[in-house]
């Protein structure tokens, strides 16, 4: 897929946030229709599929443009919602900003925290930081690309488990999960050279940023970048709930887990959406190759494929009985066919 295919998709609504923040209106509820309705609606009418792979190697100049993007718009956000808009347009720039910073800004974050470059890295780690998630950046590496599709992963759901029963235990559970593989890796150079616990700046750059948006915006402030940064961080474990839901690796004879393979994540084949989220729906591929650039992100032959795109699975999600109506019967058949256990609630 073209970068600009990518910068297109992820960067206009970004684009349409500045102007609804500063003028409201049309343009705050075009940024929504995006991320929603427009994204949905080029998924299922316009009939590409994307190839395999990509001409460029990394892409990375767009992910430090999201990465950017999204420590601006942040703050706008913040400023707009506390200040400039009232009524629909407050309602419509709530669900707008929240859905770009948890679907488009985390998957560019989630991107940079993959690079070996250690500015990349560190940007996507900041860009969590901000939306007062910075352990995300800790226990994705550390912890879910270890264990995904077992139980000592917090973010593999189980079949069963609703996304209003995973929340919390994903949060609190990848919390704690990320800084115990932290402490074991400070442990492991105790006879090197010390280094700081990342959760340390995780934690004293959260509460500096509420500070900040106290001092500068008072309690409407505080209130509104609480709330906003939760609608984020709820898009993000939302990726993980529907992206392994229900799907889990069998245990060898030896004891151990078979290593992760096609089958663990479900995927996306819809191109805009994918090209919104740069490509974090070929999940299964991220999860063979995780320092494989977005743009060089192939959808295995035989993955399990979601019914709708991403952002649709989503919205179904949120109602749990549809949602097991949906999924159930599908993960049943994945296991099947592949022969390992089902997780269930």
């Amino acid at each position: 897929m073209p970068i600009a295919v990518f910068a297109l998709a992820s960067l206009s609504p970004a684009l349409f946030l500045m102007l609804g923040a500063l003028f409201g209106g049309p343009w705050i509820l075009l940024a929504l229709i995006h991320v929603t309705l427009f994204a949905f609606f080029m998924d299922r009418l316009v009939a590409w599929v994307p190839p395999n792979g990509g001409e460029f190697p990394a892409g990375d100049g767009l992910l430090v443009a999201l990465g950017v993007s999204h420590l601006a718009l942040l703050p706008l956000g913040v400023w707009s919602l506390s200040t400039q808009l009232h009524g629909l347009d407050w309602l419509a720039g709530f669900a707008a900003f929240g859905l770009w910073l948890g679907q488009i800004g985390n998957s560019a974050a989630h991107e940079l925290i993959h690079r070996r470059n250690r500015a990349l890295y560190q940007l996507g780690r900041w860009m969590f930081v901000a939306i007062l998630f910075g352990h995300h950046a800790s226990s994705h590496r550390l912890v879910h690309h270890l264990h995904v599709a077992s139980p000592a992963d917090p973010n593999s759901p189980r079949r069963g488990q609703s996304y209003y029963g995973f929340l919390p235990r994903a949060w609190i559970g990848s919390f704690r999960a990320g800084l115990a593989a932290e402490r074991a890796l400070l442990a492991r150079q105790a006879r090197g050279r010390k280094r700081l616990n990342p959760y340390v700046v995780h934690i004293v750059g959260a509460l500096a940023f509420l500070a900040l948006a106290l001092v500068t915006l008072g309690w409407t402030g505080l209130a509104v970048y609480l709330a906003l940064s939760l609608h984020a961080q709820s898009q993000i474990l939302m990726s993980d709930y529907v992206q392994h839901y229900g799907l889990r690796r069998r245990k060898l004879a030896n004891g151990r887990l078979e290593p992760v393979g096609t089958a663990h994540s479900w995927n996306g084949g819809y191109w805009f959406s994918a090209a919104m989220m740069l490509n974090a729906p070929r999940h299964s591929d991220h999860h063979a190759h995780p320092a494989r650039p977005y743009p060089q992100l192939r959808l295995p032959q035989g993955a399990p494929m979601l019914p709708a795109p991403l952002p649709a699975m989503a919205v179904v999600a949120l109602v749990p009985p549809w949602w097991r109506r949906v999924m159930d019967p599908r993960v049943a058949m994945v296991q099947a066919q592949d022969g390992s256990a089902i997780a269930t609630a």
